[in-house]
């Protein structure tokens, strides 16, 4: 069952030996661990997974404060209230940024991540002019809950244009728990931040996983962030958009083994 310490909701599945890894979601409607990461649950329920809502998202309550910042702090403190003193990662996006972020101001707590789809900087490494689109979170917000009327057609929408490669392969299912779970009123989207000056602190190592056709950040913008963290290495998925775990779950399993340990 969901518990809440630090005011994030958290839940423990699978095994309860080994290293924990630690799971955070992406920051689109509806997103929360347990729904954003599910196909990839159900083909590893042998490894030790936490599953955590970040503040407004799932079964937390929203946060006052800088967005990533208030997010880090509220989790570094529920990892000293669970007990593990270091954790691995996998992250999508939005909690991608939040992972980096603690990763940087607190070393010791994170062992190795695994990093899908995430955009802490417009320019990794100083780098200008890389295939990113830092208003398309806004914009499908804004198409999605912009009038105050969401619904269903329009999360689908959502999720086939910008998540998934292959739109008409979206299970109704994912589009029903991503609805019931969306909170817009709560104000968890935050003004932007830049976490590019943060980068060369993460000293842990670090997979990125890309889909090729991720409508955020194409594979130019994944290569040169993985130039600009100190330990990282690059997978491009084909045929897939901005969610790998929920479009291609087989594929990253196996690289969430490889990296972190089967």
């Amino acid at each position: 069952m969901a518990t809440e310490t630090a005011a994030l909701a958290h839940e423990r599945v699978g095994t309860t030996t080994g290293p924990v890894t630690l799971v955070l979601h992406g920051g689109g409607p509806g997103c929360h661990a347990a729904g954003d990461f599910a196909a990839v649950l159900a083909v590893r329920p042998d490894r030790n997974w936490l599953l955590v809502d970040l503040p407004g998202y799932g079964g937390s309550p929203a946060a006052g404060g800088p967005r990533l910042g208030t997010a880090a702090a509220a989790l570094r403190d529920l990892l000293d209230g669970l007990g593990p003193d270091r954790v691995d990662v996998l992250a999508q996006s939005y909690g991608g940024l939040v992972a980096l972020h603690l990763a940087a101001d607190a070393p010791e707590r994170v062992g190795r991540m695994v990093l899908l789809g995430s955009v802490p900087t417009p320019t990794p490494g100083a780098i200008t002019g890389l295939p990113v689109d830092t208003g398309l979170g806004a914009r499908l917000r804004a198409d999605y809950s912009g009038d105050g009327r969401p619904d269903l057609a329009r999360m689908r929408r959502l999720i086939a244009t910008a998540e998934w490669h292959d739109g008409g392969a979206v299970p109704d299912a994912l589009v029903a728990a991503r609805f019931r779970a969306d909170r817009a009123a709560d104000g968890a989207v935050g003004v932007p931040e830049d976490l590019g000056d943060r980068l060369g602190a993460v000293t842990a190592p670090v997979h990125l996983i890309w889909g090729r056709h991720d409508p955020f950040a194409g594979p130019a913008y994944a290569d040169a962030l993985a130039g600009a963290l100190p330990r990282a290495d690059l997978t491009v998925l084909a045929a897939t958009a901005h969610h790998p775990q929920s479009e291609r779950p087989d594929a990253v399993a196996a690289l969430v083994d490889a990296h972190l340990g089967s």
